[in-house]
C-alpha cells in the first residue's frame, strides 16, 4: 500500500510543484504546523531533543527534469510551533529522474549520551539517524556538532537485511535492561511467522543482537511507555503502527506482551507514521507525525506534519487508553478571542456563538451535553461562496463525521468535549480530552473564514466554548 502512495506522491510531483515569492504565506501554507520551505515532506527520518532544542528529520524529495533526490530535511525548534529550517542533513539517494526510485521509509534519531558507540568528537554528544535503504539493511548517520553536519557511518549496516521487506528503525534506551532497544518492521518473521515488528538490542548502538519478534503490526513501529493517570509510578508500554493502530502492554527488553486488543488512536484518512520523544524535558513523551495524503495545488511544497502532542494513558470503562493533547505551545500564537459559558441553544432561534471568530487558522474547545439535540456541530471555513466544512456529531447514532471520516464517540456523563486545532490545510480534533481524534486535510476556498456552532432537532446545552483566532508562526517568534 505505501509504495502504491508513494508513486503516486511522485507522478503528482512532476507537475504540481511551483514557486511562491509568499513563501510561508502561500494560499494553503499551515501557519501552526510545520511543513517544508519547498519540494515533498515524506515520512519523518526521526524527532529529538538535545540542549534545549528540538530537531526534527523528514523525506524531503524532489525531483527535476534530471534529477530524482530523497534528501533527509532538518528543522529545529524551542518550543514545537515557531520552526527553522535548517540545510538538508544528508542525501539519502540521488538518481536519474526517469528512474523508478525506491519508497521513503521512516527512520529515528537519537542523542547518545553517554558515547556508547564511541563516535564523539569533540565537545557535543554524537547525535544519530536510524534509516533503512532500498534493499533492506538498516542504516547509521551520525553528527559531531550538534546536527549541524552528518556523515554516514563508515561501516553500514548495522543490521544487514533479515530477509523480506524491512524498514522503519524505531530506536530508544531500556532503562531496566540498560540496553538500545532497535524497532524493525519486517513483512515476515522468523519461522514463518507473520509480517510485524523485530526487536534487537545492543549495548553500543553500533552491534545488534536479535531478540523477539511480534507480529500482526504494520509498518512504521512506535513504541514507549507511559505512567498511568492518576498514578505516580503504574506504567505501561505502548506499540503503534503507522496506521494509529496500538496495544498496550508490558515490555521487558526483548519482548512486547499485549494486554489490550487492538484498539484505533486516530481515525482520520491523514495520520501516519508518527515519532515519538523518549527524551523530552519534564519525562513527558511527545509525539508528532506525517499528515500523508494533503492536497497542496500549486504550491511550491507539499506535506505537513500534525500538530505536537503530549500523550497519557488513561484508565476508562471502556478499558485502558492511550490520549493526546496539543501541546500547551500553540497558546502562544492566540490573537482574538471568544468565551461563552453556559448557553442554551435551540434550533433556528439562537444567534451564533462563534460570531466574530472568522479566520483561517482557529482553535476551538467546547464542552457540550446533548440534552435533547437530534444533532450538533461546527461549520468551518464557511461563507458566502461555499457552506465551508461540517464537523458533524449524531446523538443517536454515536458518530463524529467530518470529510467523509467517520468515527465512534460515546458521551461521558451526557457530554462531548472537542478540542478543534483548523489551519488553512487541515483539520484535527481531540474528542472526550484525546481519548480519540481525527486528523483529516482539506483544500477550503480562501476567503470563506467564517465559524458557526449549531444544533438539530433539539436543545444543545453549552457549558463551556472558547475559540481563538491564531497569529502565524511564521511571522511571530
Amino acid at each position: 500500500m505505501k509504495q502504491l502512495i508513494y508513486s503516486l506522491f511522485l507522478l503528482c510531483l512532476l507537475v504540481s510543484a511551483k514557486s511562491d515569492k509568499k513563501l510561508y504565506n502561500e494560499k494553503y501554507r499551515p501557519q501552526f504546523h510545520f511543513s517544508p520551505e519547498k519540494n515533498w515532506l515524506f515520512e519523518s527520518g526521526g524527532f529529538v531533543h538535545y540542549k534545549g532544542d528540538y530537531h526534527l528529520f523528514y523525506h524531503n524529495v524532489s525531483i527535476t527534469n534530471k534529477t530524482y533526490s530523497d534528501q533527509i530535511g532538518h528543522a529545529v525548534s524551542k518550543d514545537l510551533i515557531h520552526w527553522q529550517q535548517l540545510p538538508t542533513a544528508f542525501i539519502l539517494e540521488e538518481k536519474a529522474a526517469g528512474l523508478m526510485s525506491s519508497q521513503s521509509t521512516s527512520g529515528s534519531a537519537i542523542v547518545d549520551s553517554l558515547n556508547v558507540s564511541g563516535l564523539q568528537g569533540k565537545d557535543e554528544k554524537p547525535m544519530l539517524i536510524f534509516y533503512s535503504d532500498s534493499i533492506g539493511n538498516q542504516n547509521l548517520a551520525v553528527s559531531q556538532d550538534k546536527g549541524i553536519t552528518w556523515n554516514k557511518y563508515a561501516n553500514n549496516p548495522i543490521i544487514a537485511n533479515p530477509g523480506g521487506n524491512a524498514h522503519d528503525p524505531k530506536v530508544f534506551f531500556h532503562a531496566p535492561t540498560g540496553k538500545w532497544i532497535l524497532a524493525l518492521f519486517r513483512s515476515r518473521g522468523e519461522n514463518g511467522q507473520r509480517g510485524g515488528i523485530t526487536f534487537y538490542n545492543s549495548a553500543d548502538l553500533l552491534h545488534w543482537k536479535y531478540c523477539s519478534h511480534l507480529e500482526g503490526f504494520g509498518e512504521c513501529p512506535d513504541i514507549f511507555e507511559l505512567t498511568i493517570e492518576g498514578s505516580s509510578n503504574e506504567k505501561r508500554w505502548v506499540t503503534l503502527s503507522g496506521e494509529g493502530e496500538y496495544k498496550i502492554g508490558q515490555f521487558d527488553g526483548l519482548s512486547f506482551k499485549p494486554e489490550t486488543n487492538l484498539q484505533k488512536l486516530d481515525f482520520g484518512k491523514n495520520f501516519y507514521a508518527t515519532q515519538t520523544l523518549f527524551n523530552a524535558p519534564k519525562g513527558r513523551v511527545i509525539q508528532i507525525a506525517w499528515m500523508r495524503g494533503g492536497e497542496f495545488p500549486d504550491m511550491a511544497f507539499n506535506g505537513q506534519m500534525s500538530i505536537p502532542t503530549e500523550l497519557t494513558l488513561r484508565s476508562t470503562k471502556k478499558g485502558m487508553v492511550l490520549c493526546r493533547k496539543p501541546i500547551e505551545a500553540i497558546s502562544s500564537l492566540n490573537d482574538k478571542e471568544i468565551r461563552k459559558k453556559n448557553k442554551n441553544l435551540i434550533p433556528g432561534i439562537n444567534g451564533n456563538l462563534l460570531n466574530g471568530i472568522k479566520g483561517d487558522a482557529v482553535t476551538i474547545h467546547a464542552i457540550l451535553q446533548l440534552k435533547s439535540a437530534d444533532s450538533f456541530g461546527f461549520i468551518v471555513r464557511s461563507g458566502k461562496a461555499a457552506n465551508g466544512t461540517d464537523i458533524h456529531y449524531d446523538t443517536a447514532k454515536k458518530i463524529l463525521d467530518v470529510n467523509g471520516v467517520k468515527m465512534p464517540l460515546e458521551p461521558i456523563d451526557g457530554k462531548i468535549e472537542l478540542e478543534i486545532l483548523l489551519d488553512r490545510s487541515s483539520i484535527e480534533i481531540f474528542a472526550n480530552q484525546g481519548e480519540s481524534g481525527i486528523s483529516t486535510c482539506f483544500s477550503p476556498i480562501g476567503s470563506q473564514e467564517e465559524m458557526i456552532l449549531y444544533t438539530q432537532g433539539g436543545e444543545l446545552f453549552v457549558e463551556s466554548l472558547e475559540a481563538n483566532t491564531l497569529k502565524s508562526a511564521w511571522t511571530v517568534k
